[in-house]
């Protein structure tokens, strides 16, 4: 948007899946990764504004556990990524979007943890009902767009492991770690600016490694 604003309603819809339209995603199928898809879902911030959701995974879970994530997980046998990304996310913080209301996807990421993973992005329509489930979400964040555009983001770090750039994003007093902070620093470039913007160079902290 031309202001910056990201005022959340038709026009912010139209900005962002035209972008997408106009993007030719990279595909990795074939590739020896266990499939997964992540939801990248565009809502109201609450004041009229574009955010996008992101959770803090419960403690008790057996990966991850405590840590900032887009909904999604691992594709069920037989199961598309879109089918997979809108599952997740009804299961994770009960919003329920209809695959019309599916904007496009971005490129396929692989993990060091051994996962392939496919960002979809979704609008969430108005009025959004959001129910976390709390045997998976601890926290729901509704993440404004305008702090996709803030001045010290992205972060990237050197690391001794690897000759690769580690992404991270910041919002607030946290940060976003990859692979989500790859796959959403993607949908900035993309969805919101509509550069034309890899990220598959872009490594990920060693502890994301297992």
């Amino acid at each position: 948007m031309s202001d910056g604003s990201y005022r959340y309603g038709p026009a912010l819809r139209r900005h962002i899946s035209g972008h997408l339209d106009g993007f030719a995603r990279l595909s990795r199928a074939g590739q020896d990764l266990k499939r997964a898809a992540v939801a990248i879902t565009v809502v109201d911030d609450g004041s009229g504004g574009g955010a996008f959701l992101l959770t803090r995974r419960a403690s008790h879970l057996r990966s991850h556990a405590g840590q900032m994530a887009l909904p999604g997980g691992r594709l069920d046998d037989g199961e598309a990524e879109v089918e997979a990304a809108l599952r997740e996310l009804a299961e994770e913080v009960g919003l329920i979007v209809a695959a019309d209301d599916v904007l496009g996807l971005l490129d396929d990421y692989p993990t060091r943890s051994g996962y392939l993973i496919t960002p979809v992005v979704v609008w969430a329509g108005t009025n959004a009902e959001l129910k976390p489930n709390p045997d998976e979400v601890a926290e729901l964040y509704r993440i404004p767009l305008t702090e996709l555009d803030r001045p010290d983001s992205p972060e990237l770090l050197e690391i001794p492991e690897s000759d690769r750039p580690v992404i991270r994003l910041p919002f607030g007093d946290n940060k976003l770690h990859a692979p989500s902070a790859a796959v959403v620093y993607q949908f900035r470039e993309i969805g919101l600016h509509g550069r034309a913007t890899r990220v598959d160079h872009f490594e990920q902290p060693v502890w994301a490694w297992r």
